[in-house]
């Protein structure tokens, strides 16, 4: 099949010398030169566009020859390197899976090498896949991180860093499996098929096909579940448990539960962070793209999961963050909303509600099935009965610009919320109560949920004619009958359902002249951008003590004491343990590096609608 080609919007690819990029970094080989590269160099260009591109090129080259390990990045960097950083704090060996780490780099270099055809930016878009094929799990998914200098030095991770980040449980514990979480695998696995897209090179088509099995292999068949995914695969001796030292601390008031309730939740049917979206994309764009339309059936069946797994009791009417795949011990059946994490009770999850009603919409627009807006007035009647109090949002300024509680218990119809004591995970846990005070600032007590928009889009849909869904079925991703282009850039905004459509155009945002000037004058001889980071942590220092910690300076933050290695904004820190407000530390970012590179590509060679 023919590589791929973009109309430029008038401006031919832009093609440099293939240069830089170190011994260890040089992946072009002596066959692919700027020859393999459509367009005829940069010379006819100039002014800014030609200054764009060429800081697009010194950009690129600082990121993969001097920030990156192996190809891989995490999210954050001091400017020398000392310290780096995921979710939590990482090794420099390390690279990050979940966005915006390693895959959200890929996107972005795949994306400037579509608007620039610079081979040295396409160089360095294959060392980042190649990153996340060295970073595959054997089934064919990822772990939310990879350590590049062995299973013994990422072991050491979790057992120092990970298990003393409290409000982590994901990291307190080594799987040795791959997760679906955080859209990691998706989005690693986008990335691969992007790449093998380009030049169909073979070394990731192997990786690719994993890529694919593993979404197949890790969906479960038959009875209740069947087509829904568990958060990690394949199924491991998990934590089924988390510590609740001093338990004296809990309140003994109505209505009061501690721990994971629905023991190992990884092996739940989720719905957490979208994970049934973020897997049908991801097959649809293999439909698309590859022709697979043997991939169609496991999109219908994930399509009819969600669908079936709706929650509906008396004026109940949604889904949880977990649904319990096969019976509970004491005799809840599969299906039933579980909880997960020990601050995720079981419950129904008003954003998880919100988001499926969403996804709901998008399988009608797939399908053209009303069928699958048949629960949609239920859960959004379920949704308007169930607001936060204006008692709850005058008292708790966490969630005063909140609409809903984010959990609501089921039978009872009440509100959830999460509290913890204690300093550090070896002193304290969480549990859950009706108290509306005293919060967690790190898990939001309340969620914004836009009844208004869910019932005009519900309207709009049953409004549809047959003449019209007709039209729009054809053009469904279902109905792809010969391969296609997927959408030019993915890193400029998220590719969604609709972009997936035959005839559809994924513009790209407006960038003037003066804007990308900005940010070329940004970048300057440094070649990098410097940012304010998210959040800092403390360095591990050892297992926090157990001894009881009886005040509230950690209730209602994002990190315990010095013990604890959980991120935290500096500026905003505890009012205890020996913390002193801070400015956020400046380095560099993948976020910024995506959305500075993306005004770049935006500027140089825009997608017009």
């Amino acid at each position: 099949m023919k590589r791929r080609t973009f109309v430029m919007s008038g401006l031919a690819p832009a093609v440099l010398a293939a240069c830089g990029g170190g011994s260890e970094n040089a992946l072009l080989s002596a066959s692919e030169t700027a020859a393999d590269v459509p367009g005829a160099g940069i010379g006819h260009l100039q002014g800014t566009v030609r200054d764009a591109v060429m800081a697009m090129r010194r950009a690129v080259q600082h990121m993969d020859e001097n920030v990156s390990y192996n190809g891989g990045y995490v999210w954050d960097y001091l400017p020398d390197l000392s310290r780096t950083w995921g979710e939590m704090e990482a090794k420099r060996t390390m690279c990050w899976i979940q966005p915006p780490g390693t895959p959200s780099v890929g996107h972005a270099l795949i994306d400037a090498f579509h608007a620039s055809g610079d081979p040295v930016i396409y160089a360095a878009a294959r060392r980042t896949a190649l990153a996340l094929v060295a970073a595959q799990h054997p089934a064919g998914g990822w772990n939310y991180i990879h350590d590049f200098a062995g299973e013994a030095s990422l072991k050491d991770w979790y057992e120092t860093i990970g298990r003393n980040g409290w409000r982590l449980e994901e990291f307190q514990h080594y799987y040795g499996n791959a997760t679906f979480d955080d859209a990691g695998t998706a989005v690693a696995s986008q990335v691969l098929l992007r790449m093998y897209l380009e030049k169909r090179d073979k070394r990731f088509e192997e990786p690719l096909n994993k890529a694919i099995q593993f979404v197949l292999d890790a969906q479960f068949k038959g009875g209740i579940a069947d087509g829904g995914w568990p958060q990690r695969f394949p199924a491991v001796n998990g934590t089924a448990e988390m510590p609740a030292p001093n338990p004296e601390q809990i309140p003994d008031t109505p209505g009061v539960r501690q721990g994971m309730e629905d023991g190992d939740y990884t092996r739940h049917v989720t719905f957490n962070d979208d994970v049934a979206g973020e897997n049908i994309k991801f097959l649809l764009m293999c439909v698309v793209s590859l022709g697979r339309t043997d991939l169609i059936e496991p999109v219908q069946r994930a399509m009819q999961c969600l669908k079936r797994l709706q929650y509906r009791e008396g004026a109940q009417s949604g889904w949880g963050l977990q649904h319990l795949a096969a019976p509970a011990a004491d005799g809840r059946p599969a299906g039933a909303p579980a909880g997960a994490r020990s601050y995720e009770p079981r419950s129904l999850a008003t954003h998880t509600t919100q988001t499926n009603i969403q996804q709901l919409f998008n399988y009608f627009r797939l399908t053209g099935d009303r069928h699958y807006l048949d629960g949609v007035p239920s859960a959004i009647d379920w949704l308007a009965s169930v607001p936060l109090s204006d008692e709850a949002k005058a008292q708790n300024p966490l969630i005063r610009t909140r609409t809903h509680p984010t959990f609501v218990e089921l039978g009872t119809n009440k509100a959830l919320f999460v509290h913890r004591y204690g300093s550090n995970i070896h002193n304290g846990a969480y549990y859950v109560d009706y108290s509306h005070l005293d919060t967690p600032s790190h898990y939001s007590a309340g969620r914004n949920i836009d009844i208004a928009g869910l019932r005009k889009t519900y309207a709009q849909l049953m409004a549809m004619t047959e003449a019209q869904i007709a039209d729009m079925v054809a053009r469904s991703p279902l109905k792809a009958t010969t391969p296609r282009a997927l959408p030019r850039y993915f890193s400029l905004r998220e590719v969604d359902f609709a972009d997936l459509f035959a005839g559809s155009v994924m513009a790209s945002p407006t960038v003037s002249e003066a804007a990308a000037q900005s940010v070329i004058n940004d970048l300057g001889d440094k070649n990098y951008w410097l940012t304010a980071l998210s959040a800092a942590t403390n360095r591990y220092i050892g297992d926090g003590p157990s001894t009881p910690y009886t005040g509230t300076a950690y209730q209602s933050k994002h990190v315990g004491d010095r013990y604890d290695t959980s991120p935290y904004d500096p500026a905003d820190p505890p009012l205890d343990g020996n913390y002193t407000p801070q400015p956020k530390p400046q380095g560099i970012s993948t976020t910024g590096f995506v959305s500075n590179l993306g005004k770049l590509i935006a500027y140089v060679a825009p997608v017009k609608a």
